[in-house]
């Protein structure tokens, strides 16, 4: 389990509560006029307002000319301000789709900019395709410096399209915007979509923009910022899993902060940068690299639409003496295994994106186990069959059968331990307890000579745990669950609830949420079950705390119950399914084991050992652990001489 799930775990964000803003309408006071009676006070007043009134029109008049001549200076200021390109701080916007069967990106031609990214084959919680971001929660732009000392930012600027969307004969959509100067230079942002990709190039290229860019400009700043809107309906794990990750040229990936707000200015170059979410991702990627990059991720209040709102401001290096074109790629897209992994098929080592880390399969072995067993398995069972809840199923019992040699061995070794404990209770009865390294001492001599190791059932348990741990990791990153369901499970990606509630209630809420999934529930029970079981067939140790510790192994499942609740439901389908099966296998091997025989097995082997030499020469082991005890009884010798 990693830090950030218990960190997870522990830690729940207090519930906001929402409050209404009451809007008073302000009252309008109407005038009226008198009625005047006299009909000539009345003429007399008619012509001193016809006064009033021409007066005041020619105050107007003089106002609006000043107001006027005002407005055209700062007008005048406001363009200059945009230098070369002042010409298309003003225009029309225009809307141009590029699209095929896996995404559909919608373009502005102010800022010649990406403003919409749709996925066509994921649906969000309303069954519509998922939008990641819409032209009020993105934006992209190049700051620059212009001559005579103009800073110019292209969000705001109107290009033209050069022409009318094209598609060649591969499919490959492709437009191009113009943003002109008022001279002849100009820069043009060309956009390309292959058919069949989540992948879009970006080439920025220009003309002549030496003529209008300073003596001695090497650099343009890139701009990105966007709010990440909340697609699941869990959004707990959304947070969690959502992120703002980074990869450095030469290195590995690295990441702002998951839990709070969190920002940091780094000098090294970087590959790319994504603004990534639970199941999907926006990434920009450098066709050389960005360098001093300040990055920035805060954390969205609970009752927003959003979960995260990331921003990135990178520069790099541009010479505008020659001409130079700058190679962007976007990927706007799931965060699939397999379908990040392709970017990297048949490219050189040193030029991999390793877009595939965005996706968190655990580290060291456990990673391993994903990409090397678990993954493989998955895409092969998915590939001819389409019940993601039969595939959990075949996957379990592939594991299970796996590891059911080492499930055996623990189970014998256990065995061994329960026929002998009648010895172990006859020696804690000749021993007092004051003397516990004399006890361990002669158990342990038991042992060795019996030919039983009392650390071999545990090692073919921590042989399974990474499998364990990896399935841990694995199922709440696997998009491939999104949205699929299985029996009453709507989603095996988020909780299976079966009863919900509204009401808040202290200690529960909090920890484990207001509802039941039945998955959970399931496991819980069939985990308690095997729990009850497996003390029953362990030989429990006479010796303080051993009531203590069999509480404890029937707390944990209650302790993952509020843990796993709120987890993915295809998770806990696989735990009730594998502990059930553990409970079956356990059931048949008790069955097929005969512990007298096992008893009997043992004393020959006592036997055979006694005719043999004395063995003054212990295993490593068992010396070591001899000159523990005899080092134990030695401080608890002198420990009682100081009492």
């Amino acid at each position: 389990m990693d830090k950030n799930t218990i960190l997870g775990f522990v830690l729940i964000a207090a519930i906001l509560i929402g409050f209404s803003v009451l809007n008073r309408p302000s009252e309008e006071d109407i005038a009226r006029q008198k009625a005047y009676n006299d009909s000539i006070t009345q003429v007399q007043l008619a012509a001193q307002q016809e006064a009033n009134k021409q007066a005041q029109l020619q105050q107007n008049i003089t106002a609006e000319n000043t107001a006027v001549a005002n407005d055209s200076a700062s007008m005048e200021k406001f363009l200059n301000a945009h230098g070369d390109f002042k010409s298309s701080v003003y225009g029309e916007e225009q809307l141009f789709v590029l699209e095929n069967e896996l995404v559909k990106i919608t373009l502005s031609n102010k800022g010649g900019k990406v403003i919409a990214a749709e996925l066509k084959n994921y649906l969000s919680q309303d069954s519509l395709p998922v939008k990641l971001f819409n032209q009020e929660e993105a934006d992209f732009s190049f700051t620059m410096a212009l001559r005579n000392n103009h800073i110019v930012n292209t969000s705001a600027l109107y290009f033209q399209p050069v022409s009318a969307i094209t598609k060649d004969e591969a499919g490959n959509q492709k437009i191009t915007f113009r943003l002109q100067s008022d001279a002849d230079a100009y820069f043009d942002f060309t956009y390309t979509l292959p058919a069949n990709d989540y992948m879009l190039d970006f080439v920025v290229s220009s003309k002549d923009v030496n003529t209008i860019m300073p003596l001695g400009s090497n650099y343009m700043i890139v701009n990105w910022d966007t709010k990440i809107r909340q697609q699941e309906k869990g959004r707990q794990f959304e947070e969690r899993y959502s992120t703002l990750n980074y990869k450095f040229i030469s290195d590995d990936m690295e990441k702002l902060s998951e839990s709070k707000d969190d920002s940091k200015k780094i000098s090294n170059k970087l590959k790319w940068v994504a603004f990534k979410d639970q199941y999907f991702s926006s990434i920009l990627i450098a066709g050389k690299d960005f360098s001093n990059t300040s990055l920035s991720s805060k954390v969205e209040p609970k009752e927003s639409d959003y979960v995260k709102s990331y921003a990135a401001e990178m520069t790099i290096d541009y010479n505008p003496n020659g001409n130079e074109d700058l190679a962007f790629k976007f990927y706007f897209g799931p965060n699939k295994y397999k379908t990040l992994a392709a970017y990297d098929k048949g490219v050189p080592s040193d030029q991999k994106l390793k877009l595939r880390e965005l996706i968190p399969l655990g580290w060291g072995i456990f990673g391993w186990v994903n990409r090397f067993a678990i993954i493989p398995m998955f895409n092969l069972f998915s590939s001819f069959i389409g019940n993601f809840g039969i595939i959990i199923l075949l996957m379990t019992i592939v594991i299970k059968v796996v590891l059911f040699p080492l499930t055996y061995k623990s189970y014998v070794s256990s065995a061994k331990m329960r026929v002998l404990k009648p010895e172990i209770d006859e020696i804690n009865a000749r021993i007092p307890a004051d003397k516990p390294a004399e006890r361990q001492k002669a158990t342990m001599e038991l042992y060795q000579k019996v030919g039983v190791s009392p650390f071999s059932g545990c090692l073919p348990t921590l042989l399974q745990m990474p499998i364990l741990f990896a399935m841990f990791m694995f199922f709440p990153s696997s998009i491939e669950l999104r949205g699929e369901s299985f029996l009453w499970a709507k989603d095996l990606s988020s909780y299976d609830a079966i009863v919900s509630w509204d009401t808040y209630i202290p200690l529960i809420t909090p920890y484990f949420g207001n509802h039941i999934s039945l998955f959970t529930l399931l496991m819980t029970i069939t985990t308690l079950l095997s729990t009850k079981l497996n003390m029953a067939n362990t030989a429990t140790p006479d010796q303080p705390g051993a009531g203590m510790m069999k509480w404890m192994m029937y707390l944990m499942p209650i302790m993952f119950m509020f843990m796993f609740n709120s987890y993915a439901s295809g998770l806990s389908y696989y735990y009730f399914i594998s502990t059930l099966i553990s409970v079956g296998q356990t059931y048949i091997i008790r069955a097929t084991v005969d512990e007298k025989k096992l008893l009997a097995q043992l004393h020959a082997k006592r036997v055979a050992n006694a005719k043999k030499q004395p063995a003054k020469k212990k295993g490593g082991f068992m010396e070591r652990l001899e000159k523990m005890q005899k080092e134990q009884e030695k401080m608890l010798r002198e420990r009682n001489k100081r009492k």
